[in-house]
């Protein structure tokens, strides 16, 4: 099992490696700088505001279906074709609840017309998201892995030729109609592929079925919609709470670009995870291990990149955006180090998924939730856009902290005070040659590269990566 885990695991990085960082750095960096912070940050409180309530697209089925036909294979075709009728009824329920929504909080009539694009955007990537999650629970990883950067690939080839030919007139709106046509490229692709894995595929209203699936899925929705309000409510507060709340935002996402960069990555690990913990779980086997394994092949890596671009938070700005430099520096700094905590919650609150503790999450969200409004009122009128970095960066701290309390309760883990030792001693060196490097090293690039090395090196002289271990783990795959 573990075998399997990380050689999909090095694939599915891999294929990401290659497409999300480009589209990322060399597209969506060069559509910001193009329209500027202030028409960015338009479009970015929007799309976070249409996120709020995508929750209502799903109400937890792709998690429930995920870890569900992983443990049930020949439920597939008889969930599949009953779900699609559902999914087409969620999203018009979905597109009510953002229109209402937007007309409540006083939208003006182009963020209504924008939003109600970004909406179907939505629908589209949540009936993606559905047929990835039959994919996944089949334990069809490299199809899975080809599918999570097919739109990205063709986002990059759309909006790559816009901006070559029309940089200058080039207008937000564009990136949105790019996102539609990926996205539904993608879905017809991807429904091709499930039709190949099945048989007898027929678009099903089963209102019984919907009651028994919905009643089933409630708490990962409840879970899913308490999560996304308190990662993705900071902009559209930011937005609505200053007269310049568009700047703002597009400050918030100069900083937020970096960190939703690398996160993808943490978010590919977990998707790897779940299924593998499901099916671990419901045949009593001791996870203990993978969670180890798991735990130290994302968070070493975090801490080295994290501590690293914080030292050189000005640099990193400096090269990626053409305005508000010292005010995005700072917002990138502090945004930045939320990515410890985040990759905590993706081994953590993935496991308690899969092991159906949803109650317990739903609690740990709840106060997420509350710590993140509250907060968000106090910093952000008083400290704008880095006000919302700090709430963001001590609700995922104090979310992260919760997951790992639950987790040690529920499974009994043995709290490892030598491998602790070795984590917080690593942390230390790191900032130090980090530091070192920043303040001594004149070549801003060459500064970098060293402290990176370094950080590299440790890990293995700390032995928090150990090569030989995870060569013995692909080699044999013994528990």
């Amino acid at each position: 099992m573990r075998k399997k885990f990380i050689i999909n695991l090095i694939f599915l990085v891999s294929l990401n490696l290659l497409i999300k960082p480009f589209w990322i750095f060399g597209i969506d960096m060069t559509v910001q700088n193009t329209v500027g912070a202030s028409e960015y940050g338009f479009y970015f409180s929007l799309f976070n505001f249409s996120l709020l309530f995508n929750i209502f697209l799903d109400l937890g089925i792709t998690n429930f279906n995920n870890r569900n036909i992983a443990r049930h294979n020949q439920l597939l075709s008889k969930h599949f074709s009953n779900i699609i009728g559902l999914k087409f009824l969620l999203g018009f329920f979905y597109i009510l609840i953002i229109l209402t929504g937007a007309l409540l909080i006083d939208y003006n009539y182009r963020q209504i017309k924008f939003l109600t694009i970004l909406a179907g955007n939505q629908f589209l990537l949540s009936f993606i998201m559905y047929m990835r999650s039959n994919i996944n629970g089949l334990h069809f990883f490299k199809t899975d892995s080809i599918l999570s950067v097919l739109d990205k690939l063709l986002l990059i080839f759309l909006v790559g030729s816009l901006l070559i030919k029309y940089q200058s007139d080039f207008q937000i709106e564009w990136l949105v109609y790019a996102q539609t046509l990926s996205y539904l490229l993608t879905a017809f692709v991807a429904f091709f592929v499930i039709k190949s894995k099945t048989i007898g595929i027929k678009l099903k209203f089963n209102f019984r079925f919907y009651r028994v699936i919905l009643r089933k899925s409630f708490p990962y929705a409840l879970l899913v919609l308490l999560m996304t309000s308190y990662t993705r409510a900071d902009t559209v507060m930011l937005e609505r709470l200053l007269t310049d709340g568009d700047t703002q935002v597009g400050i918030f996402a100069h900083g937020y670009r970096v960190l939703d960069a690398i996160s993808q990555f943490a978010l590919l690990f977990a998707t790897l995870l779940l299924p593998i913990f499901a099916k671990m779980l419901i045949k009593k086997e001791n996870v203990a291990q993978l969670v180890k394994i798991s735990f130290l092949l994302l968070v070493i890596p975090a801490l080295i990149i994290v501590i690293n671009l914080f030292f050189f938070q000005k640099d990193i700005i400096y090269v990626l955006y053409d305005e508000h430099i010292a005010e995005s520096s700072k917002v990138f700094g502090i945004l930045i180090l939320g990515f410890i905590p985040i990759a905590t919650t993706y081994i953590f609150g993935t496991l308690l998924t899969a092991n159906g503790n949803l109650k317990e999450l739903n609690i740990m969200a709840t106060i997420g939730v509350i710590l993140n409004v509250v907060l968000n009122f106090i910093l952000i009128p008083h400290f704008k856009a880095y006000g919302a970095a700090l709430t963001s960066l001590i609700t995922q701290s104090v979310t992260a902290i919760l997951q790992i309390y639950i987790a040690h309760k529920i499974f009994g883990f043995k709290l490892r005070f030598k491998l602790l030792l070795a984590i917080i001693t690593f942390a230390v060196w790191i900032s130090l040659t980090a530091y070192i490097s920043n303040e001594y090293v004149i070549n801003r690039p060459i500064a970098l590269i060293v402290a990176l090395t370094i950080g590299i090196l440790s890990a293995f002289a700390f032995k928090l990566i150990d090569l030989k271990t995870l060569y013995k783990i692909i080699k044999y795959d013994k528990s």
